[in-house]
């Protein structure tokens, strides 16, 4: 008896039939196997490939990585910043002279004795000052200068406001109250993305056959139908498309207004483009060309979480703009490349298909092909994007379905699974042919299921390049 070939989690196993027998369970569908890879390519039809590989899916599985769940809403918490500065700060009136004074700071959560920089926004302005706080309301706090005459502000000028310290006199009560610092709370929902692809009986005949050799050494056939094999892969790049591509359903729209038995989505999801456009940083107006460009991008991540190490997938042209940059710098090829997320391996690397380069952080480069493809994003005018930064690693989060901090990659996917119901990867075969005998279908149907979800998480430290 030939011996089974077994798949990744939540896969069955395949075995092998002793002759040329079409059966469910030596029917080859999944991708999942590494064995699949080796072996179907040489099987196929010498058929020429006019556009080469055709299918895009590598970006998700590359840079993070899949989790389950049990939930139809999959929530998080990252942490809120340690320090607040409030912007558009205005002048209220005088108390007495021009050395005491009340701020406008709508909602804020300053305390009576801390001491607080105050910074002119006028364009060109050198003005600041330095105060302590004397009394705070719920949109108002009293300040005493440290410096004298006020610092001459204009009236109708805007403050920056921020905390450095605090004073107190000897023998003085402690600070009143404490700071929390805000958790941000963000969510995402998963979707259901089917596929199916039907044979009919007649044409079961046109299949192909591969002969393997289990490790125990028992030898057998598996079957696979390569029209399946392309519906596969175009199920393959679904997955990550809708991750990529998914919007929320906006209240009032067509889509949210849908109730069409359960036939047809209502609810959409937070694909990585809309999270980052929503809640990350945005470069529009052509692709950075110059170095103060990248300076300006780099300035921003120092806002950010100053993640050290950066992956940038761009469309070609954006490659070109950024290699064109790297190679007017004389710095660039002596000492200027680093590949630390590679374990400072060029050759892992550059056999990924990424460059690297650093300049205050770590970036990396690849070509990413679902920007360039001629039937998805390559050529579009309109939404246009020409390529995205990630952030490489991990960060810490706490997980309010777990109840408890973990760690979890910037970009993962989150399937839903259970004890008895995995839905990361499902195919299943129906009909009366290739083995099946579930109905009086005179043929055989290869259906295809996942129910996921994209958490893209620490949106802050992300970019999008747009035209």
């Amino acid at each position: 008896m030939a011996g089974s070939i077994t798949g990744a989690a939540g896969q069955p196993a395949l075995t092998p039939s002793a002759i040329k027998a079409t059966n469910p369970d030596n029917y080859l569908t999944s991708g999942e196997f590494t064995w699949l890879q080796q072996y179907l390519p040489d099987t196929y039809e010498k058929e020429f490939e006019r556009y080469g590989n055709r299918s895009i899916n590598a970006f998700l599985r590359m840079v993070g990585a899949e989790l389950p769940t049990n939930s139809d809403l999959i929530k998080w918490e990252e942490q809120g910043r340690l320090h607040t500065k409030y912007e558009g700060v205005a002048l209220g009136s005088y108390l007495g002279t021009e050395d005491v004074q009340t701020l406008t700071i709508t909602g804020n959560n300053l305390r009576i004795g801390q001491t607080i920089v105050i910074s002119d926004e006028t364009a060109g302005s050198s003005l600041s000052n330095k105060a302590i706080i004397t009394a705070v309301a719920t949109n108002s706090v009293d300040v005493a200068y440290y410096e004298a005459s006020q610092a001459a502000y204009a009236a109708a000028s805007t403050m920056t406001v921020f905390v450095y310290g605090s004073e107190f006199n000897k023998g003085a009560n402690g600070m009143s109250g404490s700071l929390e610092a805000e958790p941000n709370v963000f969510q995402n929902k998963p979707i259901i993305i089917k596929d199916k692809y039907i044979v009919s009986g007649s044409d079961m005949a046109q299949i192909g056959w591969v002969e393997v050799t289990s490790e125990n050494g028992a030898s057998g056939y598996l079957w696979y139908i390569k029209s399946e094999h392309e519906t596969r892969q175009r199920f393959d790049d679904y997955l990550e498309m809708a991750m990529i591509e998914g919007v929320p359903a906006a209240g009032g729209s067509g889509v949210a207004n849908l109730a069409a038995d359960g036939q047809l989505g209502n609810q959409g999801t937070d694909g990585m483009f809309y999270t980052i456009e929503n809640e990350g940083n945005v470069w529009s107006g052509g692709n950075p060309t110059a170095l103060a460009d990248f300076d300006a991008i780099i300035q921003r991540l120092d806002k950010q979480g100053a993640i050290q190490e950066n992956v940038l997938f761009v469309n070609r042209q954006m490659g070109f703009d950024i290699d064109d940059m790297l190679a007017a710098q004389n710095s660039y090829g002596a000492g200027g490349t680093s590949y630390g997320l590679f374990d400072n391996d060029e050759e892992m690397a550059l056999n990924l298909g990424f460059s690297g380069f650093k300049r205050g952080y770590e970036f990396y480069k690849s070509d990413w092909k679902y920007l360039n493809d001629a039937t998805l994003r390559g050529g579009l005018v309109g939404g246009a994007v020409n390529g995205v930064l990630v952030p490489a690693g991990t960060m810490n989060v706490y997980d309010q379905v777990m109840g408890k901090n973990a760690r979890r990659p910037f970009l993962h996917v989150r399937f839903r699974a259970s004890e008895t119901e995995d839905r990361r990867y499902k195919t299943w075969v129906t009909g009366s042919a290739g083995g099946a005998s579930t109905d009086d279908f005179d043929g055989m149907r290869v259906n295809f299921l996942s129910e996921r979800a994209l958490c893209t998480m620490g949106a802050n430290n992300f970019f999008i390049f747009k035209s």
